[in-house]
């Protein structure tokens, strides 16, 4: 049978963005690829692959495959396809060229990264851009990251300085919960300890969302000894940081559990909301090891979650509020989708994910704007010109 995405929704008018999506396993995966979305010509291709595929492969074989277009992508936790939530699976996602223009940044060497240089670079790529598209007034850009290099804090933050107002949405990559690579690619090679920022310019409107569906609770917790460039938080309330924390949960520490985790994240304060804070694992000193930048002092409140399904359906129409996207590229962090299939959600949820053209990956994080946040679904939804 084939897949749900080897035919992709394309509407009305010329230079819609398209996807496909084929099994990881699948002989001549690329071309198959390429088949389903059609001739193009495209600006950018995304391709987000499971671990199962042949990253290294997938990597040096796409730049020839989908030319002249520009090609990178990340490794995955999951995939969002025609049928939801998927695994398996080798996602892409075409922006074409006849409605889009991109310049596209290599970021190497997180750990040591010169903010000064990265923001003269970023700002010599958006001049460039705007000089081969300067009738395309919408501007965004998407950041792809070694979800393992643990540097998202300070480079989303270090971008900051040179994006402006420009929206940025992204994902960290994956590798289906197993913590050993997560990389990005581009230029033909994998890359760890890496990033790769896209930037776009369209007359199509690009609008980023970020959705998180947990709310605090009155049950606060202090952060007294931390190693925030291991992401590591050795003691909560003066205790063993996983003892404490199941002490709230009114658990042994012997319980955690990612599912528990997934259900039962902390909060952080800052900038007025409150952002999730992941926990990754519990280290064999007791210690826990988080996905987002943690520190000492920090104040932590446990979080309790909403209904997913009636708010997922809820932020989703409201981005059809004066017009459905065209589609939408989802960041759907994997903590999410752990709980979503942990309460039996998945389908529901997968079903949303369909009836409102999503496609993506679950990811290690998420980044939205100067922000690097967990367990939210964030991206992009595609408006053609004419809806404005």
């Amino acid at each position: 049978m084939d897949h749900p995405d080897s035919a992709p929704w394309r509407g009305p008018g010329a230079a819609v963005p398209v996807r496909a999506a084929v099994a990881a396993s699948t002989p001549g995966a690329l071309a198959a690829l390429a088949r389903a979305l059609g001739p193009g010509p495209f600006a950018q291709v995304f391709l987000f692959a499971s671990p199962e595929a042949d990253l290294a492969a997938l990597a040096a074989r796409a730049p020839a495959v989908f030319a002249p277009a520009r090609v990178c992508g990340c490794s995955t936790s999951g995939e969002i396809t025609g049928r939801g939530y998927d695994s398996g699976q080798i996602v892409a996602f075409a922006l074409p060229s006849g409605g889009f223009a991109v310049e596209q940044m290599l970021i190497e060497r997180l750990d040591g990264l010169d903010p000064r240089a990265l923001i003269a670079d970023l700002l010599r790529a958006r001049q460039a851009l705007g000089r081969r598209a300067p009738d395309w007034p919408q501007e965004c850009a998407v950041l792809l990251v070694d979800g393992l290099s643990g540097q998202e804090d300070a480079l989303v933050a270090a971008l900051s300085g040179g994006l402006g107002t420009v929206p940025v949405v992204g994902g960290s990559a994956g590798d289906a919960a197993r913590f050993e690579r997560a990389p990005v690619f581009a230029r033909g090679a994998l890359r760890e300890n890496a990033a790769v920022l896209t930037l776009i310019r369209s007359a199509w409107d690009m609008r980023p969302f970020c959705f998180a569906h947990q709310r605090p609770t009155a049950r606060r917790m202090v952060v007294t000894r931390a190693d925030p460039s291991r992401r590591l938080v050795a003691r909560i309330n003066d205790e063993p940081a996983a003892q404490e924390y199941a002490r709230h949960l009114g658990l042994a520490p012997d319980r955690l559990t990612p599912f528990l985790f997934a259900a039962h994240p902390v909060l952080v304060r800052a900038g007025g909301r409150h952002h999730v804070r992941s926990i990754q694992q519990v280290e064999p000193d007791g210690g826990l090891t988080f996905f987002a930048a943690i520190d000492e002092g920090l104040v932590l409140t446990l979080a309790e979650p909403v209904d997913m399904v009636a708010h997922l359906r809820e932020e989703l129409a409201g981005l059809s509020e004066t017009g459905a996207p065209a589609t939408i590229l989802a960041f759907d962090c994997f903590f999410r989708r752990l709980e979503a299939e942990g309460r039996q959600l998945g389908r529901q949820i997968s079903e949303l994910l369909v009836a409102h053209r999503v496609c993506g990956l679950s990811t290690y994080g998420e980044q939205v704007g100067a922000m690097h946040v967990n367990q939210t679904i964030t991206g992009l939804a595609f408006y053609p010109p004419e809806a404005r």
